[in-house]
């Protein structure tokens, strides 16, 4: 028994060692140590480049004070550039100004222009919308203007409070293709989740139905064998990776694809938290009970989701464009939809100069009357965002904010619980989910506006991922969103106090704040 033991244990650590990620992180690490030896063997007399850092770094700090980057960003740039002048400095010129990027920013910038004839506003929407609410026809010109994703009716939504409901609901529908199956997520992991769909999309792929399948190459590399989106074509899906992440220092790396889009044949589609692995629906247990949430849309605003796809399908790998009319949701329904309430699919891009998600979040809570719920599995917040959710409790709104209980990550929790304090004294509640990890990325108001979506309360979504979610004005599943949050804030939820908040310890603190620095950069 013993010698079985150390020889299991001596695979584990082989299979470790000649894994992909650690392959990975050995490189990078290898890499990083290179540039640092370069900068200090340009010259013998490192205090001729420190002085020479110096004054590129006042430089930058300079640029970085007149640049319209977020105050909280910019600081986290200027604190190392100017603590470090040489490795600073160097890091920021390096990642700061690539090729690579502006490269996909000029193809994701082309793909958006060629694409906006096919999203168009219907005038008598936003004219009815203009009569029920001013604020909403105003948040939803802003979105066809600079975000591109008009508002619809006459679309059916319902909302899905955990990943094992959206599971059965997603098994379903993909039974039922008969024409096109097109997925985009963060992370597919190996499991019963994944198994179970594999099996259906190579059904379908028998049967003639279209498949497309695109996933993140940072979020899926370290649980999926490599190149396996080749494994994925030669069965017949048709598979893209999307960024594949390479051993390379480079910012392009940082703007990943955190989206989770499902549509089916253009009259049925889905987002929300839920990637696909066993945790997002409890078969395999991770920090406590794993809480997230889904929604599932029938009718006219499934046309946003199936651009979204096309937008990032199309500057992925091979590149080609789609005859995007025979993919609209009439082709392919049966009957008609008839719903009087509003949905407004989004995307959010770290390749424009729009910070949809965060400008849709902020219309919500400084608009709301009664209150604000919100779900976030990380809360670090810019000084916009803080501004907002304290102005909105000091007016008497009722902003209420759930976070895990368990985290996934150690740090990001400790950088949550910075702004705890802060936002209890401004009359924030703060509740943790104390049954395990929430993932859910929700917001409600006063019974008739909610979004839900992949889009978290903290710098990457909000700044530096591919980001998407379905708005929601008036539609029948808010009081399902309703009914969740009261759930939870009733029986599955503990709320923070100002004094627990005041009681942690000093050191603790301190390594809040320290690493609170950095945040925009986590």
């Amino acid at each position: 028994m013993k010698e079985r033991k150390k020889t299991f244990g001596i695979k584990k650590i082989i299979n470790g060692v000649f894994s992909q990620k650690f392959i990975v992180i050995t490189l990078l690490l290898l890499q990083i140590v290179f540039l640092v030896f370069s900068v200090l063997s340009l010259t013998g007399q490192f205090i001729f480049i420190y002085y020479i850092s110096l004054l590129v770094g006042l430089v930058l700090v300079m640029y970085l004070i007149n640049s319209s980057e977020n105050p909280a960003y910019k600081l986290s740039w200027i604190v190392p550039i100017l603590v470090f002048p040489v490795f600073g400095a160097f890091a920021f010129v390096y990642l700061k100004f690539q090729s690579s990027y502006r490269y996909e920013k000029n193809l994701s910038i082309k793909k958006i222009e060629n694409t906006k004839p096919y999203l168009k506003q219907k005038l008598g929407v936003t004219k009815e919308l203009e009569e029920i609410d001013r604020n909403v026809a105003n948040l939803a010109r802003y979105m066809r203007v600079y975000g591109g994703y008009p508002i619809y009716k006459n679309t059916k939504v319902t909302y899905f409070s955990l990943g094992e409901e959206k599971f059965e609901a997603m098994v379903r529908e993909l039974e039922a293709a008969k024409h096109f199956i097109f997925m985009e997520y963060f992370i597919i992991d190996k499991g019963y989740m994944w198994d179970t769909i594999h099996q259906i999309l190579l059904r379908k792929v028998r049967e003639g139905v279209d498949v497309r399948l695109m996933y993140d190459g940072m979020g899926t590399q370290s649980v999926m064998p490599y190149r396996y989106d080749k494994k994925l074509n030669a069965e017949g899906i048709k598979t893209k990776v999307f960024n594949p992440f390479v051993p390379l220092v480079t910012t392009i790396q940082n703007n990943r694809d955190h989206r989770k889009i499902l549509v089916i044949d253009g009259h049925t589609a889905f987002t929300g938290g839920v990637n696909i692995a066993d945790e997002y629906i409890n078969r395999k247990k991770r920090f406590g009970h794993w809480k997230d949430t889904a929604v599932m849309l029938k009718g006219e605003a499934v046309w946003n989701f199936t651009m979204m796809f096309f937008q990032l399908w199309e500057i992925t790998g091979e590149q080609s464009v789609a005859q995007y009319d025979k993919y609209r949701p009439n082709v392919f329904r049966e009957k008609s939809i008839e719903d009087d309430s509003f949905v407004m699919p989004f995307a959010d891009s770290p390749l424009d100069d729009e910070n949809v998600s965060e400008l849709v979040y902020l219309n919500i809570i400084n608009n709301a009357d009664d209150y604000v719920y919100i779900t976030t599995p990380y809360l670090i917040l810019d000084n916009e965002m803080m501004t907002a959710l304290g102005y909105a409790a000091k007016s008497g709104v009722d902003v209420r904010i759930i976070v895990p209980g368990v985290p996934d990550k150690w740090y990001i929790k400790l950088i949550g619980q910075s702004f705890y304090k802060d936002l209890i004294k401004r009359g924030v509640r703060i509740f943790e989910y104390k049954e395990g990890f929430i993932h859910a990325k929700n917001f409600l108001s006063d019974d008739q506006t909610a979004v839900v979506g992949t889009v978290n309360l903290d710098y990457r979504s909000l700044y530096l991922h591919f980001e998407c979610a379905a708005y929601m004005y008036k539609c029948e599943c808010i009081k399902d969103i309703k009914y969740d949050f009261e759930d939870m804030f009733s029986n599955k939820c503990h709320e923070v106090t100002y004094e627990e908040c005041a009681g942690r310890p000093i050191a603790q603190r301190m390594l809040s704040a320290l690493l609170g620095l950095f945040a925009p950069l986590l």
